[in-house]
């Protein structure tokens, strides 16, 4: 009975904050509707507004990142992947077409052009690429049918995902605490954001999956051979 409890309890939670991310990424979508050239972060861009090609990616990526951020959550309900295989598979190749070919390309652009120096940069163009390469193997793995490592890699590419919403957090926290100048907190935040979720990710694949054969198949509940069965269709 506790044990119920307490995974409802952590399901609850779970979406919440995914209730929360997504509240906040709607309030930063629609500070850029219509497209504006000097709005919010658009103010501190202004050398950059006549580059069609920013000027381009930064509106894909801010218009479609939510998709990633909704689409990759469904990857890891236990209840779709058990009573709508095809559910879980049809979001999944939402989260990959925007991760591999919309959002992320977008993504790269936005880093090259990244505030803050050669460091920035390197932050943000390191992320981009990660986001892309873990989404690209999880994508890879699970046609192979080798779905421990699917779901690892998954973890891992949406733990980047999620560094959307950690970015700004911790710049608020940042600022908050210490006061430093704007390209400073960028500096920070440019492997701040997003470091930090891809440890918890490590953390959690290696304490939560690694050990006994059942633990690393816990994800997947249920039948090996149903599993296999219902994904023919990703091959």
């Amino acid at each position: 009975m506790l044990r119920t409890n307490s995974k409802h309890i952590i399901n609850w939670t779970m979406i919440g904050l995914l209730g929360l991310s997504c509240y906040l990424m709607l309030r930063i979508t629609f500070q850029y509707m219509p497209v504006q050239t000097d709005v919010a972060f658009l103010q501190i861009k202004q050398q950059y507004i006549d580059i069609d090609v920013w000027f381009a990616s930064f509106y894909i990526h801010v218009y479609t990142s939510i998709f990633a951020l909704i689409a990759g959550f469904t990857q890891f309900s236990r209840n779709i992947l058990k009573r709508n295989k095809q559910l879980h598979r049809s979001f999944g190749y939402v989260y990959i077409i925007v991760v591999l070919f919309i959002s992320g390309p977008a993504s790269v652009v936005m880093g090259w052009y990244a505030n803050g120096g050669i460091s920035s940069r390197i932050g943000f163009l390191l992320l981009s690429v990660l986001w892309m390469f873990f989404t690209a193997k999880a994508f890879q793995k699970a046609r192979q049918k080798n779905f421990n490592a699917h779901r690892n890699f998954m973890i891992r590419s949406y733990a980047l995902t999620l560094s959307a919403i950690s970015l700004r957090a911790w710049k608020y926290a940042i600022v908050y605490a210490f006061e430093p100048g704007p390209m400073d907190v960028y500096r920070i935040v440019a492997w701040l954001g997003w470091t930090g979720n891809l440890l918890i990710a490590e953390y959690i694949i290696r304490k939560r999956f690694s050990g006994s054969r059942s633990a690393k198949n816990k994800w997947y509940k249920g039948s090996v051979h149903s599993i296999t069965r219902s994904s023919k269709t990703i091959s």
